[in-house]
């Protein structure tokens, strides 16, 4: 129970991840409990009841607050190889000095200023695939996740990791395995992944280079370095990352495709890329609850009474459409000024390491496409196609019109 402004016992509303209208439409079944309550319950299949903070100012604070923390167990993944495993408990499953060791040393080499010099190595990639779409004559239909948003952030993996052309189809299909999300498929794929990275990183050791991987080798802080165990997880993580731009590509141009307005700005003013991308983040970016937390004490939030253990996360999907935090937040606007921060990519010590990177590939890859397609439309509406997943707004396939 909390308390209303008159001191009156209120209800905290509950909300059911099962529940198909959540599902279906996130943005307004979050959108409706953030108006009626700052704190809420949600049910979690698999974790229970865990507490849910709905409005901007609350999300982000949580995502900030050393009180909460995150568990590191999501390493012990069931099917995995036994050789695999050391590799994967990433940076997202750390806390405390440990993550704070590992993230000073990576992260010069996630800056927005190196994503700006990867761009020119980037362009080809997105060029490439442009060239290789398949039914490219105009009229012809393709599907953008399968040929276009979901290989790109692979491709961009293997050009700054350094996994040679000949190994780079099949790093495509690990891709597709992992944005699937099939079990059995992962178990399959890491070997391939695990044993790519180990050699891309001998590779790299002896002969450096203008890479990602090379920054990583050289990366030090005194007399500390990355391990090899430690660099070949990075590249684990720069997988599971890589998820992210490809389903804000998709929904981005789903996006901009159902708003013609909105898509005859963006290509009146092709300097407008970077804010829009910020603001498709905002408005459909794929994330829609932040990674569960846990309560190391008791602590009280909106009246609320969180006891030590209990699990908590924010609705990022209703705090990015706070009417407190963003002007006429429900509406797409390309031109929008910053205002507050979007929690797309996480805020606090957790704020995505690859932001910049997504960031450059995105504005990259919308260019590129409405630059080299100015006919480009929806060839199925994009709920057909949206995947039943109440952790991720995604697309499955997007079938469009050249």
């Amino acid at each position: 129970m909390t308390e209303d402004r008159t001191g009156a016992a209120a209800v905290i509303p509950e909300i059911d991840l099962t529940d198909m209208r959540v599902i279906r439409d996130p943005f307004t079944s979050y959108g409706e409990i953030r108006e009626s309550s700052p704190i809420a319950r949600l049910t979690i299949p698999g974790i229970g009841p865990v507490w849910l903070l709905t409005r901007h100012e609350g999300a982000r604070a949580l995502l900030g607050d050393p009180r909460f923390g995150i568990r590191s167990e999501s390493f012990l993944r069931p099917g995995v190889p036994e050789d695999c495993l050391p590799y994967m408990r990433t940076m997202s499953e750390m806390e405390g000095p440990e993550h704070v060791r590992l993230r000073k040393l990576v992260a010069p080499a996630f800056s927005v200023r190196r994503a700006a010099e990867f761009r020119p190595r980037i362009e080809p990639l997105v060029a490439r695939l442009l060239d290789e779409l398949p039914g490219h004559a105009e009229g012809g239909v393709v599907d953008l996740m399968r040929h276009y948003a979901r290989p790109l952030p692979i491709d961009v993996i293997c050009e700054l990791v350094g996994i040679p052309h000949a190994d780079r189809p099949a790093w495509r299909e690990y891709g597709a395995v992992i944005a699937s999300g099939s079990g059995q498929g992962l178990a399959e794929a890491l070997p391939g992944i695990i044993g790519g990275a180990k050699e891309a990183l001998a590779r790299r050791r002896a002969d450096p280079g203008d890479d990602l991987l090379s920054d990583l080798i050289r990366a030090h802080d005194d007399d500390d370095r990355l391990s090899d165990t430690e660099m070949v997880t990075m590249v684990w993580l720069l997988v599971l990352a890589g998820q992210t731009p490809h389903n804000l590509i998709g929904n981005a141009v789903a996006a901009l495709l159902a708003h013609p307005e909105q898509l005859a700005a963006l290509r009146a003013d092709p300097g407008l890329m970077p804010r829009a991308v910020e603001e498709l983040m905002r408005w459909c970016g794929p994330v829609l609850l932040a990674i569960p937390r846990y309560a190391r004490e008791d602590a009280e939030l909106y009246g609320a009474e969180i006891r030590e253990g209990d699990a908590i996360t924010a609705a990022v999907a209703a705090a990015n459409r706070d009417p407190r935090a963003f002007p006429d937040p429900d509406r797409l606007d390309v031109t929008r000024p910053a205002a507050a921060p979007h929690l797309g990519f996480s805020h606090g010590p957790h704020f995505c390491l690859g932001a910049a990177l997504a960031r450059v590939q995105t504005e990259t890859a919308l260019t590129a496409l409405l630059e080299r397609h100015p006919r480009l439309a929806l060839a199925t509406a994009p709920e057909e196609t949206r995947a039943l997943d109440p952790g991720t707004w995604r697309l499955t396939s997007l079938p469009v019109t050249l």
